[in-house]
């Protein structure tokens, strides 16, 4: 009773785990059913190909014709032989039929008659593998015209899955011609089953038609000799006598233990699979991660160099005032000085140039390069994350075991890849390029004493750079008053020259410090853009690891526990 009572209580705590889990319905049903059958009579099933012989064995086991055999398959349903003070049939089910029958020891024993695993009718199969995971012990019924088939053995597989009790009747032994030939079939059983099963199962090699004719015969030497020849008294000894109460019971115990163990070591392969998964996708989060602080410098860094481009601009713009102001402020022009819009032209051709356009086409350049970078960082992204959606993980999972699971995982990683196309296809080259003029031309005109209606960056930089040819009128018309002396007039070109170098740098660091700005906001938005679309994925990922490991942590507990209690029944 105690170890019904614990045993019942590790049922009750892996049923519960099963219930947070996406564990099969079949698995969750055979153990709520081995958990019912505790309270049921011992279960015997009898299971083979058709034509092995599996009816006339049980015919003969009982002494009766009970069940119907024939060439062709002829059991089509479950048959559930039990103990009943006259013989009797009634259906119980489309696939169901009890039989009872007053033989003795059937009151302790449930006897159960299934379909030929082989049989052209696919059902037959299906629900004997269906009801094997109840079975108690099994006796699986080959013949020594196909001893152990490619089926079999495939059937013989799906029953040591469920750690159930084997013994192998080799039936059909009035065939062979000599001993040696039987020897012969019997190695070759044993040696496939150990290979198989990781053990050798006994084996009763009989003939269920030799013992079935000796048992309707009356008593006398012809029935005996026929017995004989039939060999069916060790299996009739081992099932009548070896399975007492004592060897009924502990294996009645053993039985939900085979479906429990199954069921967790399912669920042990289950977290073992997805973890690997997970572990992948975590190794792919954190590259992602890194590929997104790479994004991050690389683009800081090549910033700065672009950012020199459009600086070295005005350098030029720089160097060109200087070397202008010294051919222009010198007692050989004297009378070009006196002519203000000739200077200021001049000053405006020569100085300012192309500063402008040049200005605008560099801005321009820098902001489609930030754009094909968010652009490429999107696309990387969403290569990298079809990739990972279309890698192994469904078939790697066990039937519908892994099947939420993996539809989750499919589809957040769809959506993350959904949204990082719609990232790159909603850019817009010519208006980023024009949203990032504006925003420095806004700026630089907003701080500076310049034109702020200016239509472009360009028109704003020669408005503060113009500004030092009215400087220039302002110094010639004080100079005119004052005389053009020897003194003066260098003076004024150092002062105009100065004054002109202040000013560019001030353009170049305003134009800087709005590019910069403007460079920084845009980085932030791509990637605060990328990290929400990644988080749901992230948190996935985060939230069944520590699921999987805590469900793997459970399962390994009750493993350990039944292990236990299987040693304690023995």
């Amino acid at each position: 009773m105690a170890l019904l009572v614990e045993e019942r209580r590790l049922l009750d705590d892996l049923r519960a785990a099963l219930a947070r889990l996406p564990a099969t319905a079949d698995g969750v049903a055979a153990l709520r059913q081995a958990f019912l059958d505790l309270d049921e009579l011992f279960l015997l099933v009898v299971v083979g190909e058709f034509n092995a012989g599996k009816s006339a064995f049980l015919n003969a086991l009982i002494g009766e014709s009970l069940l119907p055999k024939g060439v062709t398959p002829t059991t089509t349903a479950i048959n559930l032989i039990r103990y009943a003070d006259e013989r009797r049939e009634r259906w119980l089910g489309d696939t169901l039929m009890e039989r009872g029958f007053p033989s003795e020891w059937l009151r302790h024993t449930l006897l159960v008659d299934t379909p030929g695993t082989n049989a052209i009718i696919r059902r037959h199969e299906e629900i004997t593998q269906h009801f094997v995971p109840r079975s108690d012990l099994v006796l699986f019924v080959t013949s020594v015209d196909r001893p152990f088939s490619e089926s079999e053995r495939a059937f013989l597989e799906h029953i040591r899955q469920w750690g159930k009790k084997i013994v192998i009747i080799l039936n059909k032994i009035d065939l062979l011609e000599g001993e040696d030939q039987l020897a012969e079939i019997v190695s070759f059983i044993t040696d496939n089953s150990q290979h198989l099963l990781g053990f050798a199962p006994q084996v009763f090699p009989l003939s269920a038609r030799l013992a079935l004719q000796a048992k309707q015969l009356p008593p006398g030497p012809e029935r005996e000799a026929i017995w004989e020849r039939s060999r069916f008294r060790p299996l009739e000894q081992y099932v009548r006598d070896t399975l007492d109460d004592r060897e009924r019971l502990r294996l009645k115990l053993l039985s939900p233990l085979g479906v429990a163990d199954k069921l967790v070591q399912q669920c042990l392969n289950q977290s073992r699979e997805e973890l690997a998964i997970l572990n992948d996708d975590s190794a792919a989060v954190e590259a992602m991660q890194r590929q997104i602080n790479l994004y991050a410098d690389d683009m800081a860094h090549d910033f700065r160099l672009r950012l020199s481009e459009v600086e070295l601009i005005l350098h030029r713009m720089a160097d060109r005032g200087r070397t202008y102001f010294d051919e222009t402020l010198r007692l050989g022009r004297a009378f070009d000085l006196f002519n203000a819009d000739k200077l200021r032209g001049e000053f405006e051709r020569k100085v300012v140039g192309d500063t402008a356009r040049e200005v605008e086409d560099a801005v321009r350049e820098l902001s489609d390069w930030l754009v094909e970078r968010e652009q490429f960082l999107w696309r990387s992204a969403a290569e990298y994350l079809e990739r990972r959606r279309s890698a192994r993980g469904s078939e790697l999972m066990l039937g519908e075991v892994g099947q939420q699971f993996d539809e989750t995982r499919r589809e957040l990683l769809a959506a993350l890849t959904r949204t990082s196309r719609q990232a790159m296809a909603s850019f817009d080259k010519e208006a980023e390029a024009q949203d990032l003029a504006l925003s420095v031309r806004t700026a630089i005109a907003q701080t500076a004493v310049a034109e702020a209606g200016a239509v472009g960056l360009g028109a704003v930089v020669v408005a503060l750079a113009t500004t030092a040819a009215v400087d220039v009128t302002g110094i010639l018309a004080a100079s005119l008053v004052a005389g053009l002396g020897l003194f003066i007039l260098p003076l004024k070109r150092r002062r105009a020259q100065e004054e002109f170098r202040q000013k560019i740098e001030m353009l170049r660091a305003r134009l800087a410090e709005s590019l910069e700005k403007e460079f920084a906001q845009a980085r932030a938005r791509t990637l605060q853009r990328l990290r929400e679309a990644v988080g749901p994925y992230v948190r996935f990922v985060h939230a069944e690891r520590e699921r999987r490991e805590a469900a793997r942590t459970e399962m390994l507990r009750l493993a350990e526990e039944l292990a236990s209690l299987r040693s304690r029944i023995g």
